[in-house]
């Protein structure tokens, strides 16, 4: 008998919106990461891009524990010697939210192209609304 291997042709992706309000960031992070990664399939296959394409809503409304509030920084480089910045968690989420779930559904995707190709399903919007109404995103409760 020969393994199964799912045709790229024949993968279809589905596209899910979920509000972000009130759910805490680690947790939600995951559950998106899951989804894009296509890991609730039954035909899952590591090195296919099989995931959805996931919408949040809401990303100012995100819930963070314990005091990361005032102590959580964000690194970034510029490539230049001394070029190292950092921002607070709470300067992010006034400045950027959507930064901030973007950048811990990253973290929790494979680190290579696979990875770069599947962060591209995932679109993160500051308000309740968002210009991806034709794609008719079915609404999922985490």
């Amino acid at each position: 008998m020969k393994t199964y291997l799912p045709k790229v042709k024949n993968i279809n992706k589905k596209w899910y919106l979920i509000d972000a309000e009130g759910k805490t960031l680690g947790r939600l992070a995951s559950q998106v990461a899951f989804i894009l990664r296509g890991k609730h399939k039954p035909d899952f296959t590591p090195f296919f891009d099989m995931g959805d394409n996931v919408i949040i809503i809401n990303a100012e409304k995100v819930r963070i524990t314990g005091n990361k509030y005032n102590d959580k920084m964000y690194y970034r480089h510029s490539s230049y010697p001394g070029g190292i910045k950092g921002e607070k968690f709470s300067v992010m989420i006034e400045k950027k939210p959507e930064m901030i779930i973007n950048i811990a559904v990253k973290g929790m995707l494979p680190h290579n192209r696979l990875g770069r190709k599947i962060i591209k399903h995932l679109k993160v919007y500051k308000g309740p609304e968002h210009p991806n109404q034709a794609q008719q995103p079915e609404k999922l409760e985490l």
